[in-house]
């Protein structure tokens, strides 16, 4: 349903019960709209808006006799047309910029549980992060580095100045120089290519090297953990606390539910890296969750780059959550992220 033909006092109804809910948590009635923001209206006009507002499934009385409380529809309409993103004030800029800065060299999965960490914390609703996907990386180098008799530790670095290595079984047979001879041919033919293309095209591109067939068939698998997204592409979620403490939650068995999604973290790691094929902010509301135990929670996402990489950041929360404020933080902490990790 289309909802660009509400009225200017329809809209601004709205976005005044939106913005005092987002506050208080408690149902909204047209008298508070009245005395509270100085719309020039009779609390029984306002009162018969929210019903015409009501009809149009953008909010929901949820008791007899309660104000109104906005559906996921409505908080929709306000995040499309009616949220003036709020600046955030020097001390939250500086904080943001002081924990990013201050990782960086220190590898990316600190850099990230960092960033998850300052965004609970500013927020006061869960802050995740996940790294950038391997796969999409071109390819710098490869190194092979004889560990023990039959093993080699291979290592994937990417121009971003991420790595990825994993220990690999060789034929006890297979000699030195014969490594040596394969890291060579690889050097020179793969570097400029992405980790995906490789995978796919490998074959091919080692056919006329005269290298040796029992290393051939290792590498030219394609399922070979080398060439396939970094099976720990790691989410870090932080702030749980938040979550407990915020009024929605006071239902145990719904709060519970979140926590289990929480813990497996699979799922919500697939959902955030859905939403995360756009650029800029995303913002996802209650039932636009295909996770049935988070359908009472927001997202509020971005990605940021690492050379060239992308990776996702943003904040969870209940549907009630100050959606003009986060977005500028999960902008700027995105942004600022983008910029550590290009420097570094």
């Amino acid at each position: 349903m289309s909802f660009e033909n509400l009225n200017e006092r329809e809209r601004k109804v709205l976005e005044h019960l939106i913005e005092h809910y987002i506050q208080t948590a408690d149902p909204v009635g047209s008298r508070v709209i009245a005395n509270k923001y100085r719309m020039g209206l009779s609390p029984a006009t306002i009162r018969n808006t929210m019903q015409d507002l009501e009809e149009l499934g953008l909010i929901k009385q949820p008791h007899t006799s309660a104000g109104r409380v906005p559906t996921d529809s409505g908080y929709r309409v306000f995040v499309d047309m009616l949220l003036k993103p709020a600046p955030l004030t020097k001390n939250e800029a500086a904080r943001i910029k002081e924990i990013i800065s201050s990782r960086k060299g220190r590898g990316m999965d600190i850099i990230l549980g960092q960033t998850s960490k300052i965004l609970g914390d500013i927020t006061s609703q869960l802050g995740v992060s996940i790294a950038p996907r391997f796969e999409e990386g071109i390819l710098s180098r490869i190194n092979f580095i004889p560990v023990a008799e039959g093993k080699v530790l291979a290592v994937v670095s990417v121009k971003s100045g991420l790595a990825h290595s994993i220990l690999l079984e060789i034929e006890s047979s297979i000699q030195i120089k014969e490594l040596q001879k394969m890291e060579q041919v690889l050097n020179e033919r793969l570097p400029g290519l992405t980790l995906g293309d490789i995978r796919r095209t490998l074959g091919e591109r080692l056919a006329d090297t005269g290298l040796s067939p029992r290393l051939l068939k290792l590498f030219i698998n394609p399922e070979i953990d080398i060439w396939v997204d970094d099976p720990d592409q790691k989410i870090h979620v932080t702030g749980t606390e938040n979550l407990i403490s915020q009024p929605e939650f006071a239902d145990r068995e719904k709060l519970t539910e979140v926590i289990k999604i929480l813990e497996e973290q699979n799922s919500l790691k697939e959902l955030l890296l859905t939403k995360a094929g756009g650029q800029g902010i995303i913002i996802t509301i209650g039932n636009e969750n295909p996770i049935v135990g988070i359908k009472d929670c927001s997202m509020v996402t971005s990605t940021y780059q690492a050379g060239g990489i992308s990776g996702t950041i943003g904040v969870i929360g209940p549907t009630r959550m100050p959606y003009s404020k986060l977005v500028s933080i999960v902008e700027f902490t995105a942004r600022s992220l983008t910029e550590a990790l290009s420097d570094s």
